[in-house]
């Protein structure tokens, strides 16, 4: 009988929970970003700016953004090692993509604490 011993490539279960718990946390930001739109309905730049100034609106913002740069992380990956078989290429639209989405963090942070 011969013993087969798997290194490494876990990746499977752990991408499929880490995408359902990011799509999770995004859908509980949009449900609550939404309820307080309906809730006040003519809420203008003053109102809007009112609640991004609570730090718990901005935690919970830079924690969406985080789960979606995340998600949008697993999901790349997973496009891009079904469909691009160059090796080269692949690196390429990785390096690409990871450095896109540390900008966006980056970003994210300076707009969500007014950083200069």
């Amino acid at each position: 009988m011969v013993d087969r011993v798997v290194t490494g490539a876990h990746y499977g279960l752990r991408d499929w929970i880490v995408q359902r718990v990011t799509a999770v946390i995004m859908a509980i930001y949009v449900l609550a970003i939404t309820g307080y739109a309906l809730l006040h309905p003519n809420m203008g730049y003053a109102g809007w700016s009112a609640l991004f100034s609570h730090f718990i609106v901005r935690a919970f913002s830079l924690l969406f953004l985080l789960a979606l740069y995340y998600h949008a992380w697993i999901g790349m990956r997973e496009i891009v090692m079904d469909y691009v078989k160059s090796a080269p290429l692949r690196l390429s639209i990785y390096v690409l993509v990871i450095v896109s989405l540390v900008l966006y963090v980056i970003w994210s942070i300076q707009i969500l604490w007014g950083i200069k």
